[in-house]
């Protein structure tokens, strides 16, 4: 008899470069578990079928990066929100800008759609939490509770609840009728990322970078069981679709947790690193992840996961997915969501004539509308995943079959196999560079025989004003000249959000540059902090380096914190720049600050002393804070870790 061919449990399935700068947000489709939408620091939202190389579209109309994405449950439309502020939804299928909500004060952090009416609730770092109609562009109510940033909405499966997690380490859930706090759900001891509601029972969980995992019972509002241990901070998680578990993407793992009682039935390593959103379609779970521009896909077969008490069946002796298993003999033991037998219809447009909404046609809302687009990249793909082929429903191929898995026993076939995944060949033209080939499965489908150009992860510029992302790209030495008309037009691609960028940038730095004429310049780094726009406060501590005698020690606590950002951007400038501030500030009130909390305390009545000793205190604490963080990047290599290196030394006296 022969062996039968033992398939992967997991495995890598693709890599694509999805934005010209760095990818800020990504989300996958939860009805299908096959659509992936991107937001990125070109401030653009771009769409993408899993597996397949091609940027299908891309929506442009923010002018700042796009923080936050969420597809709705038909996957019809889609919203973003932005660094600024800003929302927007588009419609997918008619390939064009449906609304522009703005009304938060600083980055959306999280989104969700209402699963039956026309709505979406918006999180921000302002701490609000708004429920928009997309109808009318109208903030239908705002919740207020919490006292730091939003980072995750869910409405409950029966469209009546709305659960928030935030930064102060809260889970609240909101009652949409009444419009008012139901219930507070404490107990988590750091900053909670994410909440998921149970798609049956009345439960909810709630994951934290405290490294717990919270079950909540949502009829007597007490907690039900703690998952604790997690190998770092919890960043997804995910019911299986019958209820059954809960999946958690952790560092380098996917775990499979029970919670009546709590334990973990099973621990399957995937190398994805830090996983962003996760989905399951056709008995896998699709896993994907960002670092930089780049975007990775990974698929565990779920057929050979433990999802229960009892042992999952081996696959060479029972082929039966676990779908069409008997399922295991329990009943839920809290009580189910009644859902409405209908849906709600998707939104239409709003007559500008309505007497809901009289708007003038020049108004700043219609006018971003006007300039905000959806360009289709790749027209095939589009026309099967987002034209529907009757009017009843929707059945593209991409939800049919599962994705194949590589032979665990044949990895040099895999190897031979493995070519690089195409970049988006005409959205952001750059001149050839060499880059690494990104691992493939073993597929039937024949290698490309040209490799595209690709974008360069590593980039230093933070919303990609770099130049070479506008020229065309070098694709063969015989290439025929371009006459004048053609090159212009390709040199101006991308010109118009170049623009857009730049002029936030220069009205930003012109507020600050007001306070700095008056001499005064605590004030004007207070003004560019206010403004919560690194690239401002770079531009400033770029020129207050060039004159030490400019810092103050009152400057100190405000920049320091500020620093401590920089220290952990992804840019290369602002790491560079906070490096050479820290060593100014190191070099020349670290004595002070030491001398002063050493000394004896003194006799008698000194405002101006006491004051000293409160700044150097608070400069004290927040060096203390960003020790820890120097010590941790002096390992690295290159100039930045030779700079590191040196402020680890000229902190030495801090311990």
């Amino acid at each position: 008899m022969a062996t039968p061919v033992v398939t992967k449990m997991a495995w890598k399935l693709q890599e694509i470069v999805a934005h010209a700068s760095n990818v800020s947000s990504l989300v996958l489709g939860k009805g299908s578990g096959r659509l992936l939408a991107t937001g990125g620091d070109d401030c653009r939202v771009n769409l993408w079928s899993i597996n397949k190389p091609n940027c299908i579209m891309s929506l442009t109309g923010h002018t700042s990066p796009v923080e936050s994405v969420r597809l709705n449950a038909p996957e019809e439309l889609i919203v973003a929100g932005s660094q600024s502020g800003s929302i927007r939804v588009w419609d997918l299928e008619a390939a064009k800008i449906l609304r522009t909500l703005v009304g938060h004060k600083a980055n959306i952090c999280s989104l969700d759609f209402h699963p039956y009416g026309e709505f979406v609730a918006s999180g921000s770092q302002d701490t609000n939490i708004k429920l928009w109609d997309i109808r009318r562009k109208g903030c239908v109510f705002r919740y207020r509770g919490h006292s730091q940033a939003v980072r995750c909405l869910r409405f409950s499966p029966d469209g009546k609840w709305l659960a928030s997690a935030a930064d102060d380490h809260t889970v609240k859930l909101w009652d949409l009728t009444a419009g008012k706090m139901m219930s507070e759900f404490p107990g988590h001891t750091g900053p909670v990322s994410v909440v998921e509601f149970h798609p049956n029972e009345y439960l909810l969980a709630s994951g934290s970078s405290d490294r717990t995992i919270r079950f909540w019972d949502l009829e007597k509002f007490q907690v039900v069981s703690c998952i604790e241990g997690e190998p770092g901070p919890v960043r997804s998680i995910l019911f299986n679709p019958d209820g059954c578990c809960l999946y958690s993407g952790c560092q380098d793992s996917l775990r499979v947790y029970g919670w009546e009682p709590e334990r973990c039935f099973d621990v399957v390593p995937v190398s994805w690193g830090k996983v962003a959103d996760l989905a399951v379609c056709n008995n896998q779970l699709i896993g994907v992840a960002f670092a930089q521009s780049n975007v990775s896909s990974y698929v565990v077969d779920l057929t050979r996961v433990t999802r229960t008490g009892t042992v999952a069946q081996d696959p060479v002796q029972d082929s039966r997915p676990l779908a069409h298993q008997p399922p295991p003999p329990t009943a839920p033991l809290r009580r189910i969501y009644e859902r409405p037998s209908t849906t709600c219809s998707k939104p239409q447009r709003v007559k500008q004539n309505s007497e809901s909404e009289r708007r003038s046609p020049s108004s700043e809302d219609d006018r971003d509308e006007r300039e905000s687009r959806a360009e289709i990249q790749n027209a095939e793909d589009y026309n099967e995943i987002f034209q529907p082929k009757n009017s009843i429903s929707r059945t593209p191929p991409r939800r049919s079959e599962p994705f194949p898995a590589p032979p665990e026993d044949d990895m040099a076939i895999a190897k031979e196999a493995a070519k690089p995944s195409p970049a988006m060949d005409t959205q952001f033209p750059v001149p050839n560079l060499e880059a690494p080939p990104w691992p493939q499965p073993v597929t039937s489908t024949p290698a490309p025989k040209a490799e595209p150009a690709i974008i360069p992860a590593t980039r230093n510029e933070p919303i990609g004003l770099k130049a070479s992302d506008f020229l065309p790209a070098v694709k063969i030495p015989q290439q025929t000249e371009l006459v004048d008309e053609d090159a212009m037009s390709q040199i101006r691609k991308g010109h118009d959000t170049m623009c857009v960028v730049l002029t936030s940038r220069h009205k930003n730095l012109d507020t600050v540059r007001a306070v700095w004429t008056t001499g005064d310049i605590k004030t004007s780094v207070d003004s560019a902090v206010a403004i919560n726009d690194l690239s401002v406060v770079v531009d400033l501590l770029n020129i207050v380096n060039q004159k030490a005698s400019l810092w103050k020690l009152d400057l100190c606590t405000t920049v320091l914190p500020q620093i401590e950002k920089l220290l952990q951007s992804k840019y290369e400038s602002y790491v560079q720049t906070g490096c050479t501030s820290l060593k100014l500030i190191l070099q020349r009130f670290l004595p002070l600050i030491t001398d002063i909390l050493a000394a004896p305390p003194s006799v008698g009545v000194d405002i101006s002393r006491e004051e000293r000793l409160h700044k150097c205190r608070l400069c004290y604490k927040q060096l203390k804070g960003i020790s820890g963080l120097v010590k941790s990047k002096a390992g690295l290599s290159g100039r930045h870790g030779s700079a590191f290196r040196e402020l680890h030394l000229l902190m030495a006296s801090l311990d």
